[in-house]
């Protein structure tokens, strides 16, 4: 299939790649043009200008935004809105607040333009080898897209939740639970290193990661976190957040939903941004294995 792509970040970057693995044709468009540059190289569509992306697509025309959340996504749909055409297709992949995809949608359909919210897991190495997919809008337009979805995601990675919002819901769901689990981890191995006990944490998330009740991916990210640099000693802290999970926090307090767990964690990282004992340089490490995203490192 053909469509455009905009936002070259590490996540959109590795996306496009993967598209293009994958046979489908990307028209890619960026902010700073030596992304474009780069990605052409590996066989995209170079468009410096956005009108340049969409005189260069087919119509109905598909676009996939990668792009942080907030201003940069409500921006660029503004200018979508008014230079697609009515029965047009764009994806919001990014973060966006589920609240702000539902005023997303109901503005672009105004002009007969379709809006599917996907949220996007797995991490840089998800988008280059096979992401995970949370899809919300409307179930016709899903179909449409849904070959692209496939493609690019692990198999049954990708799931159509709902109508508009629910796709970028699930997933702010997904990163509460996913902030829980951290800090969890953290915390274990924290009162480990501050027992007494001479005990290797190395070996210790390695046989956590070898048929235990908490295997998983987070555990092998930290055992090779710990493999390079057994104390961790060169993530400082603080650790940040997406904002992804202070929501979830706040729509449990709308639909009375307790989340102690997922609130305890978001006090945690604001925490965090005074000293950096073992649970947040865990913390830190893991942000950094799944998704790039440094902060507080040596």
């Amino acid at each position: 299939m053909q469509l455009g792509f905009i936002g070259l970040g590490r996540m959109g970057y590795n996306m496009v790649l993967n598209l293009l693995e994958q046979g489908h044709k990307v028209v890619a468009h960026n902010r700073s043009p030596d992304k474009v540059d780069d990605i052409a190289k590996d066989g995209a569509i170079p468009a410096y200008k956005l009108e340049e992306m969409i005189a260069k697509l087919e119509a109905p025309r598909i676009v996939w935004l990668m792009l942080p959340a907030g201003s940069p996504v409500e921006d660029m749909l503004k200018r979508l809105a008014d230079n697609l055409s009515a029965g047009d297709i764009v994806i919001d992949g990014g973060n966006t607040f589920y609240k702000d995809t539902i005023r997303h949608g109901e503005r672009l359909a105004e002009k007969g333009i379709y809006l599917i919210d996907v949220g996007t897991s797995g991490g840089i190495d998800g988008a280059r080898n096979g992401a995970c997919m949370m899809i919300g809008g409307e179930e016709k337009i899903f179909k449409k897209v849904e070959p692209i979805c496939k493609d690019i995601s692990v198999d049954g990675g990708y799931a159509y939740l709902g109508g508009s919002g629910t796709g970028h819901f699930v997933k702010m769901v997904h990163n509460g639970i996913e902030y829980g689990m951290m800090q969890s981890i953290g915390e274990g191995l924290e009162l480990i290193e501050r027992s007494g006990f001479d005990i290797d944490l190395q070996k210790t998330a390695a046989v956590w990661s070898n048929g235990s009740v908490i295997r998983g991916w987070l555990i092998d990210l930290i055992n090779d976190e710990l493999k390079k640099d057994p104390t961790l000693k060169t993530f400082t802290g603080p650790v940040l957040d997406s904002g992804e999970g202070k929501w979830a926090v706040e729509a449990g307090l709308e639909h009375q939903v307790p989340l102690p767990a997922i609130s305890s964690s978001i006090w945690a990282r604001f925490r965090s941004r005074g000293d950096s004992p073992m649970t947040d340089r865990v913390i830190s490490a893991l942000r950094e294995g799944f998704g790039h995203h440094i902060s507080g490192k040596k």
